[in-house]
């Protein structure tokens, strides 16, 4: 890695840090601690998904106008603000306010950095440089919410004061790292479509292979990410009696796979197809949800209903793990030259979506309705095999298998110096 790309990594791992460090603690902040109720608390995580929807549409415009420099300091000053007064408010306009801040700014922080990641690489070192970006964010996250939850005491406001002063301070000094930060400009991938005079977002999706990744992104967001503290949670409580104790080993395996599995599954990862990884995601989450069932459904001893639902967060852990330098690189590579951020400000609005419409639709199905709710979401990950598969037939040979750029490089160069020895 290049010294920019080693800063960028290290704003990536001071954010993850710092959004560790409270997000876990939200509710029982403004709910308890505050004494604001059940019903703001609430709102409070609905404006943080309400923000993030309303300034990812203009995010990607900015970030293509104004480079995604500029954009992510400006999000990185709103965030601070919005972590420091959230702090400070003990009345529920002003933490619905300060909420509002700190959700846009930590929404708007995902496509700069990503835009900022597909500047500083090629094709070929972009999966590396995606990989090493989740693995950082989950570090991140589990080390902000350790030290988080050890610094916290619910009948102290001053001690949640302190989290969110350190959660800004992190947004500060991410400021500081990044403000000289000079971005080359990547190369554009063979085979991306060429800057047309029509609006950008007619452009986006007037691309195809875009529009699918899209639709592929929203189901595979919702059928995981979107379930991990709502649905699934609520259904290992509730059908296989696991708990609290057993559901947070559950989230540490989930990230214990990531740290473990991010680099193994690299070298596999880049020498194959991208939609066939994405596919085989979707058949190993099918997996997971089959081990969820068994846990719930199975009827077996505690133990072993345990032990599966730790399982199934593990699996998903393991996809997870391939689809980082896998998704988000090409997310980039299907952009125009020039037009990175714009697309990663929308792959980044489809996943909010599905952020938010997944705990809704997941949450209760998940607490009552048992059976339903394993077998949907069965279902959903055997469509995202089902997507990948067709989502590979609308991309370039390159575009699929970025190392296919690197064989024809060589095969190439072979031709001419044997052209020239004759």
């Amino acid at each position: 890695m290049g010294a920019e790309m080693r800063r960028i990594h290290v704003g990536n791992a001071l954010s993850a840090f710092g959004l560790g460090f409270t997000v876990p603690y939200l509710y029982v902040y403004v709910a308890q601690v505050r004494g604001l109720g059940a019903m703001t608390a609430g709102l409070v995580l609905a404006v943080f998904a309400v923000a993030a929807l309303i300034v990812l549409p203009f995010a990607g415009r900015a970030i293509v106008r104004r480079g995604p420099l500029p954009v992510l300091l400006t999000a990185l000053l709103t965030a601070a603000l919005g972590a420091l007064s959230l702090g400070l408010s003990s009345h529920a306009p002003t933490v619905l306010l300060s909420a509002a801040a700190l959700g846009a700014g930590q929404a708007v922080m995902q496509p700069a950095l990503a835009t900022m990641i597909v500047d500083c690489s090629t094709s070929e070192t972009r999966s590396r440089a995606f990989a090493m970006q989740f693995f950082l964010q989950n570090l991140g996250l589990g080390v902000g919410g350790l030290i988080g939850g050890h610094l916290v005491d619910t009948s102290s406001a001053a001690s949640f004061t302190l989290l969110f002063a350190i959660e800004a301070a992190m947004f500060l000094l991410l400021v500081v790292v990044m403000a000289t930060l000079r971005l080359p400009q990547a190369p554009r991938v063979e085979g991306a479509p060429t800057r047309s005079g029509k609006s950008s977002w007619k452009q986006l999706l007037g691309n195809r292979a875009m529009v699918q990744l899209c639709v592929l992104g929203f189901v595979l967001f919702f059928a995981c990410y979107g379930q991990f503290e709502s649905g699934l949670s609520a259904y290992g409580v509730e059908a296989a009696g696991i708990s609290t104790s057993a559901l947070g080993t559950a989230l540490a395996a989930n990230t214990a796979m990531i740290v473990v599995a991010q680099f193994a599954v690299l070298r596999f990862v880049e020498r194959r197809r991208r939609s066939r990884v994405i596919a085989l995601v979707g058949l190993i989450w099918a997996v997971a949800w089959v081990t969820a069932g068994y846990a719930g459904l199975g009827h077996g001893s505690q133990e072993m209903a345990t032990a599966a639902f730790v399982s199934t967060y593990a699996l998903f852990g393991l996809g997870e793990a391939m689809l980082s330098p896998t998704v988000a690189p090409l997310v980039a590579d299907l952009a125009p030259e020039g037009m990175a951020g714009q697309y990663n400000s929308a792959f980044a609005l489809v996943k909010q979506l599905a952020l938010a419409v997944g705990p809704a639709v997941g949450g209760p199905m998940g607490a009552s309705l048992h059976t339903p709710y394993v077998v949907t979401f069965l279902l959903f990950s055997l469509g995202i095999t089902y997507l990948a598969v067709r989502l590979g037939r609308q991309l370039t040979p390159v575009q699929n298998q970025p190392s296919l750029r690197k064989s024809r490089v060589v095969a190439q160069g072979g031709a001419t110096a044997k052209s020239l020895a004759a």
